[in-house]
Protein backbone atom coordinates (compact mmCIF):
# COMPACT_ATOMS: atom_id res chain seq x y z
CA UNK A 1 0.00 0.00 0.00
CA UNK A 2 1.66 3.07 -0.85
CA UNK A 3 0.85 6.46 1.39
CA UNK A 4 1.44 9.69 -0.59
CA UNK A 5 3.07 12.41 1.00
CA UNK A 6 0.87 15.02 2.51
CA UNK A 7 -0.89 17.34 -0.49
CA UNK A 8 0.54 20.84 -0.80
CA UNK A 9 -1.21 23.32 -3.22
CA UNK A 10 0.56 26.44 -3.51
CA UNK A 11 -1.28 30.27 -4.19
CA UNK A 12 -1.94 31.62 -7.36
CA UNK A 13 -2.89 33.97 -8.95
CA UNK A 14 -6.32 33.29 -10.81
CA UNK A 15 -6.52 35.45 -13.85
CA UNK A 16 -8.34 33.50 -16.14
CA UNK A 17 -12.15 33.30 -16.95
CA UNK A 18 -13.45 31.62 -13.51
CA UNK A 19 -12.84 30.51 -11.21
CA UNK A 20 -11.62 33.07 -9.67
CA UNK A 21 -9.67 33.67 -6.54
CA UNK A 22 -12.06 33.16 -3.36
CA UNK A 23 -12.34 35.76 -0.69
CA UNK A 24 -10.78 34.74 3.02
CA UNK A 25 -14.02 35.69 4.11
CA UNK A 26 -15.75 32.80 2.36
CA UNK A 27 -12.87 30.19 3.43
CA UNK A 28 -13.04 31.01 6.79
CA UNK A 29 -16.78 30.52 7.05
CA UNK A 30 -15.69 27.31 5.35
CA UNK A 31 -13.48 26.15 7.60
CA UNK A 32 -14.75 27.34 10.77
CA UNK A 33 -18.07 26.16 10.28
CA UNK A 34 -18.91 23.12 12.98
CA UNK A 35 -19.92 19.57 12.39
CA UNK A 36 -23.22 19.88 11.66
CA UNK A 37 -26.14 17.69 9.72
CA UNK A 38 -28.07 18.71 6.82
CA UNK A 39 -30.92 19.05 8.74
CA UNK A 40 -29.29 20.88 11.52
CA UNK A 41 -31.32 24.62 12.81
CA UNK A 42 -28.30 26.30 11.65
CA UNK A 43 -27.78 24.70 8.28
CA UNK A 44 -31.48 24.90 7.27
CA UNK A 45 -31.46 28.99 8.13
CA UNK A 46 -28.38 29.68 6.33
CA UNK A 47 -30.16 27.89 3.49
CA UNK A 48 -33.28 29.95 3.71
CA UNK A 49 -31.42 33.11 3.80
CA UNK A 50 -29.01 32.63 1.21
CA UNK A 51 -32.52 31.52 -1.02
CA UNK A 52 -33.60 35.00 -0.25
CA UNK A 53 -30.04 36.83 -0.97
CA UNK A 54 -30.12 35.17 -4.53
CA UNK A 55 -33.53 36.41 -5.13
CA UNK A 56 -31.84 39.93 -4.71
CA UNK A 57 -28.78 38.89 -6.45
CA UNK A 58 -30.54 37.91 -9.41
CA UNK A 59 -33.25 40.45 -9.46
CA UNK A 60 -36.21 38.58 -9.66
CA UNK A 61 -39.47 37.41 -7.49
CA UNK A 62 -39.12 34.07 -9.01
CA UNK A 63 -39.78 31.52 -5.94
CA UNK A 64 -37.75 28.62 -7.22
CA UNK A 65 -34.88 30.60 -6.81
CA UNK A 66 -32.16 28.48 -5.04
CA UNK A 67 -28.65 26.60 -5.34
CA UNK A 68 -27.89 23.24 -6.64
CA UNK A 69 -25.40 21.33 -4.94
CA UNK A 70 -22.02 21.17 -7.03
CA UNK A 71 -20.59 23.06 -10.12
CA UNK A 72 -22.10 24.90 -12.65
CA UNK A 73 -22.67 22.03 -15.25
CA UNK A 74 -25.37 20.57 -11.67
CA UNK A 75 -27.27 24.15 -12.23
CA UNK A 76 -27.25 24.15 -16.15
CA UNK A 77 -27.93 20.49 -15.69
CA UNK A 78 -30.92 21.58 -13.56
CA UNK A 79 -32.48 23.92 -16.50
CA UNK A 80 -31.44 21.80 -18.84
CA UNK A 81 -33.45 18.91 -17.55
CA UNK A 82 -37.17 20.93 -18.66
CA UNK A 83 -36.13 19.62 -21.78
CA UNK A 84 -37.80 15.97 -22.85
CA UNK A 85 -37.30 13.72 -25.93
CA UNK A 86 -38.67 14.97 -29.06
CA UNK A 87 -39.08 18.58 -27.71
CA UNK A 88 -38.07 21.20 -30.40
CA UNK A 89 -35.08 23.37 -29.27
CA UNK A 90 -33.18 26.07 -31.40
CA UNK A 91 -29.82 26.65 -29.59
CA UNK A 92 -27.51 29.85 -29.88
CA UNK A 93 -24.00 28.80 -29.98
CA UNK A 94 -20.63 30.87 -30.06
CA UNK A 95 -18.44 29.12 -27.71
CA UNK A 96 -16.75 26.44 -25.89
CA UNK A 97 -18.96 26.68 -23.15
CA UNK A 98 -22.93 27.39 -25.15
CA UNK A 99 -21.53 24.32 -27.45
CA UNK A 100 -21.57 22.26 -24.50
CA UNK A 101 -24.57 23.57 -23.36
CA UNK A 102 -25.84 22.90 -26.74
CA UNK A 103 -24.47 19.31 -26.37
CA UNK A 104 -26.62 18.59 -23.11
CA UNK A 105 -29.83 20.05 -24.74
CA UNK A 106 -29.30 17.26 -27.67
CA UNK A 107 -28.89 14.63 -25.57
CA UNK A 108 -31.93 15.14 -23.29
CA UNK A 109 -33.93 15.96 -26.64
CA UNK A 110 -33.08 12.71 -28.52
CA UNK A 111 -35.44 9.90 -28.74
CA UNK A 112 -33.69 6.29 -28.21
CA UNK A 113 -33.06 5.74 -31.69
CA UNK A 114 -31.09 9.67 -31.75
CA UNK A 115 -28.67 8.03 -28.62
CA UNK A 116 -28.42 4.30 -30.78
CA UNK A 117 -27.01 6.47 -33.61
CA UNK A 118 -24.30 8.43 -31.86
CA UNK A 119 -24.86 8.49 -27.80
CA UNK A 120 -21.87 10.34 -27.23
CA UNK A 121 -22.96 13.47 -29.31
CA UNK A 122 -26.23 12.63 -30.80
CA UNK A 123 -28.23 14.94 -33.37
CA UNK A 124 -31.76 14.74 -33.38
CA UNK A 125 -33.64 16.73 -35.82
CA UNK A 126 -35.98 18.19 -33.33
CA UNK A 127 -32.75 20.31 -31.99
CA UNK A 128 -31.42 23.14 -34.33
CA UNK A 129 -27.81 24.33 -33.52
CA UNK A 130 -27.23 28.43 -34.58
CA UNK A 131 -23.52 28.48 -34.60
CA UNK A 132 -22.08 32.08 -34.50
CA UNK A 133 -18.61 32.39 -35.29
CA UNK A 134 -15.82 32.45 -32.72
CA UNK A 135 -15.14 36.25 -31.64
CA UNK A 136 -18.38 37.31 -32.67
CA UNK A 137 -22.07 37.65 -30.18
CA UNK A 138 -25.34 36.25 -30.75
CA UNK A 139 -27.78 39.38 -31.89
CA UNK A 140 -31.46 39.77 -31.63
CA UNK A 141 -31.73 39.81 -35.44
CA UNK A 142 -29.78 36.27 -35.15
CA UNK A 143 -32.48 34.72 -32.53
CA UNK A 144 -35.42 36.41 -34.59
CA UNK A 145 -34.95 34.58 -37.94
CA UNK A 146 -33.95 31.38 -36.44
CA UNK A 147 -37.22 31.01 -34.14
CA UNK A 148 -39.31 32.44 -36.98
CA UNK A 149 -38.08 29.74 -38.97
CA UNK A 150 -38.08 26.90 -36.47
CA UNK A 151 -41.09 27.50 -34.39
CA UNK A 152 -39.41 25.49 -31.61
CA UNK A 153 -40.86 24.99 -27.95
CA UNK A 154 -37.32 25.88 -26.46
CA UNK A 155 -34.72 28.19 -27.15
CA UNK A 156 -31.21 28.73 -25.31
CA UNK A 157 -28.56 31.00 -25.41
CA UNK A 158 -24.90 32.01 -23.07
CA UNK A 159 -25.77 35.42 -21.28
CA UNK A 160 -22.32 35.76 -21.68
CA UNK A 161 -19.93 32.77 -23.18
CA UNK A 162 -16.92 33.01 -21.57
CA UNK A 163 -15.40 30.79 -24.12
CA UNK A 164 -14.97 33.61 -26.82
CA UNK A 165 -15.56 36.39 -24.27
CA UNK A 166 -18.76 37.80 -25.87
CA UNK A 167 -21.73 39.18 -24.09
CA UNK A 168 -24.97 38.08 -26.38
CA UNK A 169 -27.70 40.38 -26.42
CA UNK A 170 -30.23 39.07 -23.73
CA UNK A 171 -32.43 41.71 -24.47
CA UNK A 172 -33.28 40.45 -28.27
CA UNK A 173 -33.48 36.99 -26.94
CA UNK A 174 -36.40 37.78 -24.56
CA UNK A 175 -37.95 39.80 -26.78
CA UNK A 176 -38.05 37.13 -29.48
CA UNK A 177 -38.90 34.44 -26.88
CA UNK A 178 -42.37 36.14 -26.13
CA UNK A 179 -42.50 37.57 -30.04
CA UNK A 180 -42.87 33.88 -31.10
CA UNK A 181 -44.24 32.08 -27.99
CA UNK A 182 -40.86 30.61 -27.10
CA UNK A 183 -39.31 29.68 -23.54
CA UNK A 184 -36.00 30.94 -22.87
CA UNK A 185 -33.55 29.41 -21.12
CA UNK A 186 -30.54 31.54 -20.47
CA UNK A 187 -26.65 29.91 -18.96
CA UNK A 188 -26.04 33.36 -16.94
CA UNK A 189 -22.65 31.51 -15.80
CA UNK A 190 -20.29 34.57 -16.14
CA UNK A 191 -22.58 37.40 -15.71
CA UNK A 192 -24.33 36.24 -12.58
CA UNK A 193 -22.47 38.90 -9.98
CA UNK A 194 -20.46 40.43 -12.37
CA UNK A 195 -23.34 42.61 -14.51
CA UNK A 196 -26.16 44.69 -13.07
CA UNK A 197 -29.22 43.47 -14.53
CA UNK A 198 -32.91 41.68 -12.92
CA UNK A 199 -33.69 38.70 -14.33
CA UNK A 200 -37.67 39.94 -14.20
CA UNK A 201 -36.81 42.35 -16.85
CA UNK A 202 -36.93 39.12 -19.81
CA UNK A 203 -40.22 37.54 -19.19
CA UNK A 204 -39.32 35.62 -22.49
CA UNK A 205 -36.64 33.59 -20.65
CA UNK A 206 -38.47 30.99 -17.82
CA UNK A 207 -35.23 29.39 -16.51
CA UNK A 208 -31.83 31.20 -15.58
CA UNK A 209 -28.76 28.83 -14.42
CA UNK A 210 -25.32 30.06 -13.12
CA UNK A 211 -21.91 28.84 -10.85
CA UNK A 212 -20.74 29.64 -7.53
CA UNK A 213 -16.88 30.22 -8.51
CA UNK A 214 -17.32 33.25 -10.98
CA UNK A 215 -18.84 36.41 -9.85
CA UNK A 216 -20.46 34.64 -6.80
CA UNK A 217 -17.09 34.04 -5.88
CA UNK A 218 -17.96 31.04 -3.59
CA UNK A 219 -15.99 28.00 -3.46
CA UNK A 220 -16.14 25.84 -6.92
CA UNK A 221 -18.20 22.79 -5.10
CA UNK A 222 -21.11 24.59 -3.25
CA UNK A 223 -24.12 25.63 -4.89
CA UNK A 224 -25.00 26.97 -8.32
CA UNK A 225 -27.65 29.11 -8.55
CA UNK A 226 -31.33 28.54 -10.50
CA UNK A 227 -34.38 30.35 -11.05
CA UNK A 228 -37.17 29.15 -12.45
CA UNK A 229 -40.44 31.37 -13.47
CA UNK A 230 -44.13 29.75 -12.11
CA UNK A 231 -44.69 28.94 -15.94
CA UNK A 232 -41.69 26.93 -16.22
CA UNK A 233 -42.38 25.06 -12.91
CA UNK A 234 -46.26 24.58 -13.77
CA UNK A 235 -44.59 22.84 -17.20
CA UNK A 236 -42.67 20.80 -15.04
CA UNK A 237 -45.52 19.36 -12.93
CA UNK A 238 -47.02 18.51 -15.46
CA UNK A 239 -44.74 16.83 -17.29
CA UNK A 240 -41.94 15.71 -15.14
CA UNK A 241 -38.49 15.66 -15.61
CA UNK A 242 -36.02 12.70 -15.73
CA UNK A 243 -34.05 13.11 -12.53
CA UNK A 244 -35.04 12.72 -9.09
CA UNK A 245 -31.40 14.71 -7.75
CA UNK A 246 -31.24 17.62 -9.96
CA UNK A 247 -35.62 18.06 -10.37
CA UNK A 248 -36.33 21.89 -9.52
CA UNK A 249 -39.18 20.80 -7.45
CA UNK A 250 -37.53 18.28 -5.04
CA UNK A 251 -34.45 20.77 -4.69
CA UNK A 252 -36.62 22.92 -3.76
CA UNK A 253 -38.09 21.91 -0.56
CA UNK A 254 -35.05 21.71 1.21
CA UNK A 255 -34.25 25.57 0.48
CA UNK A 256 -37.90 25.72 1.72
CA UNK A 257 -39.93 25.98 -1.32
CA UNK A 258 -42.61 23.92 -0.86
CA UNK A 259 -46.05 23.70 -2.95
CA UNK A 260 -45.21 26.96 -4.31
CA UNK A 261 -44.78 28.56 -1.05
CA UNK A 262 -42.10 29.70 0.86
CA UNK A 263 -41.76 27.58 4.35
CA UNK A 264 -40.00 27.68 7.38
CA UNK A 265 -39.54 24.09 7.40
CA UNK A 266 -37.47 22.72 4.64
CA UNK A 267 -38.19 19.41 3.78
CA UNK A 268 -35.12 16.48 3.53
CA UNK A 269 -34.32 16.19 -0.77
CA UNK A 270 -30.46 15.03 -0.18
CA UNK A 271 -27.18 15.71 2.40
CA UNK A 272 -25.96 19.22 2.42
CA UNK A 273 -22.98 20.37 3.67
CA UNK A 274 -22.53 22.82 6.83
CA UNK A 275 -19.28 23.99 5.37
CA UNK A 276 -20.76 24.28 1.74
CA UNK A 277 -24.09 26.13 2.98
CA UNK A 278 -21.33 29.21 5.13
CA UNK A 279 -19.05 29.35 2.09
CA UNK A 280 -21.83 30.25 -0.04
CA UNK A 281 -24.13 32.17 3.13
CA UNK A 282 -20.51 34.16 3.32
CA UNK A 283 -20.28 34.56 -0.41
CA UNK A 284 -23.45 36.07 -0.88
CA UNK A 285 -23.12 38.23 1.93
CA UNK A 286 -19.84 40.06 0.56
CA UNK A 287 -21.72 40.48 -3.25
CA UNK A 288 -24.97 42.63 -1.82
CA UNK A 289 -22.65 44.51 0.54
CA UNK A 290 -20.39 45.44 -2.02
CA UNK A 291 -23.38 46.40 -3.82
CA UNK A 292 -23.99 44.88 -7.40
CA UNK A 293 -23.76 48.23 -9.49
CA UNK A 294 -20.88 49.20 -7.81
CA UNK A 295 -19.71 45.71 -8.71
CA UNK A 296 -20.50 45.98 -11.86
CA UNK A 297 -19.19 49.58 -12.65
CA UNK A 298 -16.15 48.53 -11.16
CA UNK A 299 -15.34 45.53 -13.50
CA UNK A 300 -16.09 47.87 -16.31
CA UNK A 301 -13.88 50.60 -14.68
CA UNK A 302 -10.74 47.59 -14.27
CA UNK A 303 -11.40 46.10 -17.47
CA UNK A 304 -10.50 49.14 -19.42
CA UNK A 305 -7.16 49.60 -17.36
CA UNK A 306 -6.54 46.34 -18.94
CA UNK A 307 -7.50 46.35 -22.38
CA UNK A 308 -5.42 49.40 -22.76
CA UNK A 309 -2.56 47.88 -21.32
CA UNK A 310 -2.25 44.75 -23.17
CA UNK A 311 -3.33 46.56 -26.49
CA UNK A 312 -0.28 49.10 -25.75
CA UNK A 313 1.91 45.62 -25.29
CA UNK A 314 0.81 44.85 -29.10
CA UNK A 315 -2.23 42.40 -28.11
CA UNK A 316 -5.24 42.60 -30.19
CA UNK A 317 -8.46 42.68 -27.99
CA UNK A 318 -11.81 40.43 -29.04
CA UNK A 319 -13.46 40.18 -26.53
CA UNK A 320 -16.32 42.56 -24.53
CA UNK A 321 -17.06 41.31 -21.41
CA UNK A 322 -16.13 43.03 -18.64
CA UNK A 323 -14.71 40.81 -16.63
CA UNK A 324 -12.49 39.00 -18.84
CA UNK A 325 -10.18 39.83 -22.12
CA UNK A 326 -9.69 37.63 -24.72
CA UNK A 327 -6.24 38.52 -27.28
CA UNK A 328 -4.38 37.78 -30.25
CA UNK A 329 -0.77 37.95 -29.23
CA UNK A 330 1.18 40.20 -31.90
CA UNK A 331 2.52 38.86 -35.07
CA UNK A 332 6.02 37.91 -33.64
CA UNK A 333 3.95 35.50 -31.10
CA UNK A 334 1.11 34.68 -33.13
CA UNK A 335 0.49 30.54 -33.21
CA UNK A 336 2.53 30.47 -29.78
CA UNK A 337 -0.93 31.03 -27.42
CA UNK A 338 -0.68 27.89 -25.40
CA UNK A 339 3.54 27.99 -25.00
CA UNK A 340 3.13 31.51 -23.45
CA UNK A 341 -0.15 30.30 -21.34
CA UNK A 342 2.11 27.19 -20.04
CA UNK A 343 4.55 29.46 -19.15
CA UNK A 344 2.70 31.82 -16.68
CA UNK A 345 1.29 29.18 -15.28
CA UNK A 346 4.28 27.51 -13.90
CA UNK A 347 5.13 31.02 -12.32
CA UNK A 348 1.63 30.79 -10.21
CA UNK A 349 -0.26 33.33 -12.81
CA UNK A 350 -3.17 31.23 -13.71
CA UNK A 351 -4.18 32.13 -17.30
CA UNK A 352 -5.57 30.38 -20.08
CA UNK A 353 -6.07 29.36 -23.81
CA UNK A 354 -9.34 29.44 -25.33
CA UNK A 355 -10.35 26.00 -24.93
CA UNK A 356 -11.46 25.94 -28.98
CA UNK A 357 -10.48 27.62 -32.13
CA UNK A 358 -8.73 29.70 -33.22
CA UNK A 359 -6.14 29.71 -30.18
CA UNK A 360 -6.53 32.83 -28.22
CA UNK A 361 -5.09 33.74 -24.33
CA UNK A 362 -7.66 34.36 -21.94
CA UNK A 363 -6.84 37.03 -18.81
CA UNK A 364 -9.97 37.69 -16.41
CA UNK A 365 -9.98 39.73 -12.78
CA UNK A 366 -12.39 37.83 -10.85
CA UNK A 367 -12.26 39.58 -7.65
CA UNK A 368 -9.57 41.39 -8.59
CA UNK A 369 -10.76 45.61 -8.46
CA UNK A 370 -7.96 47.55 -7.44
CA UNK A 371 -5.58 49.03 -9.22
CA UNK A 372 -2.89 47.33 -7.10
CA UNK A 373 -4.56 43.73 -8.64
CA UNK A 374 -4.42 44.93 -11.74
CA UNK A 375 -1.10 46.49 -12.15
CA UNK A 376 0.07 43.08 -10.94
CA UNK A 377 -1.90 41.36 -13.69
CA UNK A 378 -0.38 43.64 -16.15
CA UNK A 379 3.29 43.64 -14.84
CA UNK A 380 3.23 39.59 -14.62
CA UNK A 381 1.55 39.63 -18.51
CA UNK A 382 3.79 41.42 -19.72
CA UNK A 383 7.19 39.16 -18.12
CA UNK A 384 5.53 36.47 -19.65
CA UNK A 385 5.44 37.92 -22.82
CA UNK A 386 8.90 39.65 -22.60
CA UNK A 387 10.15 36.03 -21.51
CA UNK A 388 9.15 34.89 -25.68
CA UNK A 389 10.93 37.62 -27.18
CA UNK A 390 8.15 40.16 -26.88
CA UNK A 391 9.24 43.81 -27.86
CA UNK A 392 8.04 46.53 -26.03
CA UNK A 393 8.71 48.66 -23.02
CA UNK A 394 7.22 47.43 -19.95
CA UNK A 395 7.91 50.41 -17.86
CA UNK A 396 5.82 52.71 -20.60
CA UNK A 397 3.22 50.26 -20.08
CA UNK A 398 2.89 50.63 -16.48
CA UNK A 399 3.32 54.29 -16.28
CA UNK A 400 0.47 54.46 -19.06
CA UNK A 401 -1.67 52.20 -16.56
CA UNK A 402 -0.70 54.67 -13.60
CA UNK A 403 -2.00 57.33 -15.58
CA UNK A 404 -5.57 55.84 -16.53
CA UNK A 405 -5.94 55.27 -12.60
CA UNK A 406 -5.00 58.93 -11.74
CA UNK A 407 -6.85 60.31 -14.36
CA UNK A 408 -10.02 58.06 -13.16
CA UNK A 409 -9.16 59.50 -9.51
Amino acid sequence: MTVFPALEIPETLAAGPGPGNTDPRVLEAFAKAGVADHMQADVLRGMIEAKHMLRDLWGTKNLFTFGVAGTGWSGLDSMEGLILPGDKVVSFVNGTFSGIDDLTIRIKASALEDLAADSLDPHPANVHTVSVPHGQSVTAEIVDAALAEHKPMWAFMAHWETGSGRVNDIQGFSDACVKHGVMGLVDAVSSLGVGDFNIDDYPGVVAWASCPQKGVLSLPLTYAPVSFTDNAIELLKARGCYSFVHNPIFEARHWGIIEGKDVDTPSYHRTHSGYAVAAFHEALRIILGYGRGRKASDYKYHEAALRQAVEAMGCEVTSNMPSLIVLNLPGKLAGREKELVQGARSQGFGIWPTLSEPVQVRIGILNQLTPEQITEITSRFADAMLAMGAEFDKATVLNQLKSYYAKAA
